[in-house]
């Protein structure tokens, strides 16, 4: 009887970690860093400073909307994972997050039509925020977005 109890009690102790294994990487959130040459797989530092920063920045104010895995509420909040706006609209997404965004907009084909509040982010928070979302999920995008260029972009 003690042996059925304490190999029980040895299989519920086995079976808790390997779920805790689970949990704690299931909550992991990836992004990727683009090599400078697929050869040698070298991280450009100034990029991979840049998505550190802007997960912050996320995490911070993005994440409530976009959710952690950037996927977004349909038909309410757009996707960032994969989105056909970002890769396609460079501009019009800088200026999104830096000024707001409210009206329609199409973003992998489905329409949304809310407001995104401005955040009061400095330019470099903006380019640090969007190089995170442009390389986070499924999104690769090896062109940085600079302080400089989110400086050039006015309001409509």
């Amino acid at each position: 009887m003690k042996r059925t109890i304490l190999l029980l009690g040895l299989i519920g102790l086995i079976s808790c970690k390997s779920d805790k294994k689970e949990e704690a990487s299931s909550e992991e959130e990836s992004y990727t860093i683009p090599a400078k040459t697929e050869a040698k797989s070298q991280v450009d530092p100034e990029l991979a400073a840049s998505i550190k920063r802007g997960k912050e920045v996320y995490s911070d104010l993005c994440v409530t909307c976009h959710l952690p895995t950037g996927k977004g509420i349909p038909g309410t909040y757009p996707p960032l994972d994969g989105s056909n706006w970002l890769t396609q609209k460079r501009e019009e997404s800088i200026r999104g997050v830096k000024y707001g965004l409210q009206g329609e907009i199409e973003v992998n084909g489905e329409t949304y039509d809310n407001v995104m509040t401005p955040m009061g982010l400095s330019d470099q928070e903006v380019a640090d925020a969007l190089n995170y979302a442009m390389n986070s999920w499924s999104n690769k995008n090896t062109n940085m977005v600079t302080e400089e260029e989110v400086s050039k972009i006015q309001p409509e």
